[in-house]
């Protein structure tokens, strides 16, 4: 690997007490991509972080920058950035303050971090907030401000811990439109741990999705939920996820043979070969989602426009798309 902020994470293990939070990890980040880490909570997400910041040091293996082995190289030296969910904001500087703390520490003249910071506050939207301290802005203006901050270091390499998690909706999704157009217009590797799906498939150029400290799979967001790889990622990815059917049982199938088919796979129609009955209706405005029982108490979940015409107790038939039912080893959870 070569480039600026190429990052190699090899045979990465971390333990704390008797949890293993990562282990054995394999993982190259190409220079100047995003990728995103997306898993359930004690996956090892934010372990993978702090293991690349140099805030943990790992038990086993190597993290590579560049293709320089930072074991050795203290947290304030390995040129990356990051940013928290909490915001990590000084509490009585204002926000040039907290801007151009760190510049200041690095010896830059007091002219030329207020000017760069004057700058990073342009580029992000948050010009007029300069005299504000933290208690004085909404969540969104902070995070901005944390934002910048990691923007002035320069840096090889961003790692972003769920910056948006503390966001609502709707400045949940603006700020995500600004941190994809940040990137692109910088093009610094960056690292963003979420547990999103809506942002890890929109933020990431790659998706790794991590189980008990251990990569299941990695690839652009709409191959990982087109081509799951086994039965944990086909289950995880997509909201509602998979229905997924041992044995095949009402949609067919072989006993080795686990099918699966996602919710928007599933239509009704009045001739499809799989009978059920609909338990309940989620109106969600745009959208209904419908869970259903089978006469063998296979449950089906079934995505459907936004006014599907069935209301609960109803008998209604089903059709999978035959182009889009997965199939994975029973035994192993494999995908076949």
């Amino acid at each position: 690997m070569t480039g600026r902020g190429a990052i190699r994470l090899e045979s990465l293990t971390k333990t704390y007490g008797r949890t293993t939070a990562v282990d054995g990890m394999d993982l190259d980040v190409r220079a100047g991509e995003m990728i995103t880490l997306v898993g359930p909570s004690g996956s090892g997400k934010s372990t993978v972080l702090r293991l690349i910041a140099g805030l943990d040091r790992p038990d086993r293996g190597r993290v590579l920058v560049d293709g320089r082995d930072v074991a050795l190289v203290p947290p304030h030296r390995r040129a990356v950035a990051m940013v928290f969910q909490d915001y990590a904001l000084y509490p009585h500087l204002t926000a040039l303050g907290n801007l151009t703390f760190g510049l200041r520490v690095r010896r830059v003249p007091r002219a030329e971090a207020d000017r760069r910071a004057r700058t990073a506050a342009e580029r992000l939207g948050i010009a007029d907030l300069l005299d504000r301290h933290p208690d004085e802005m909404s969540g969104g203006q902070r995070q901005r401000v944390a934002l910048a901050r990691a923007l002035l270091r320069e840096p090889s390499v961003y790692l972003l811990d769920e910056p948006l998690a503390s966001l609502d909706a709707p400045l949940r999704l603006a700020t995500r439109a600004d941190l994809l157009a940040l990137h692109r217009e910088l093009g610094t590797t960056t690292v963003h741990v979420t547990h999103d799906q809506a942002e890890a498939m929109t933020l990431g150029d790659r998706v790794v999705v991590l189980d008990r400290g251990r990569v299941r799979q990695v690839g652009p967001p709409q191959q990982v939920y087109d081509e799951p790889a086994d039965t944990f990622v086909a289950g995880f990815l997509g909201s509602p996820p998979m229905n997924l059917v041992a044995g095949g049982g009402t949609l067919g199938g072989r006993p080795d043979v686990t099918l699966g088919v996602r919710p928007e796979d599933l239509a009704l129609d009045a001739e499809g070969p799989v009978e059920a009955t609909v338990e309940v209706v989620e109106a969600l405005g745009s959208e209904a989602v419908l869970l259903t029982r089978c006469p063998d108490g296979t449950r089906l979940t079934v995505r459907t426009g936004p006014r599907p015409g069935v209301r609960p107790g109803d008998p209604v038939r089903l059709r999978p798309d035959p182009d889009r039912v997965h199939r994975f080893d029973t035994a192993t959870g494999r995908r076949r």
